[in-house]
């Protein structure tokens, strides 16, 4: 199967990324690879990635990370959606990952077999 029409935004350091980008692999799937750590995202781009999740921008945001504990987690009750989305393009690990899309829709593959619903 190609990966034309699949995309993974992918963090090469995280271990559920690489294991969901085996499994595309595993499933025959040579997906496009963004790594969006060292790439960065346009603020559109996100916008879009949240549309096709179907999700809010706090709802993508990983309150684990440090620098969410160290710059967001007091002031997170005030924050827009225009604010969080912001806080992702400037800090990219604060976004949940691996996101897999394919077309108009896209999965966050945590588990990683929650990518299995887009093939």
């Amino acid at each position: 199967m190609s990966g034309e029409n699949i995309k993974i935004y992918h963090n090469p350091r995280c271990t559920k990324s690489r294991e969901a980008l085996h499994l595309l692999h595993e499933k025959g799937v040579d997906p496009i690879i963004e790594d969006y750590m060292k790439l960065g995202l346009e603020t559109q781009e996100l916008k879009t990635i949240l549309k096709k999740l179907g999700i809010k921008a706090v709802d993508l945001v990983r309150t684990n990370e440090p620098v969410y504990k160290l710059e967001y987690k007091d002031k997170a009750d005030k924050m827009t959606e225009d604010d969080w989305i912001a806080a992702m393009i400037k800090e990219p690990k604060l976004m949940e990952r691996p996101i897999i899309i394919r077309g108009d829709k896209a999965i966050i593959a945590r588990p990683t077999e929650n990518l299995l619903e887009l093939l």
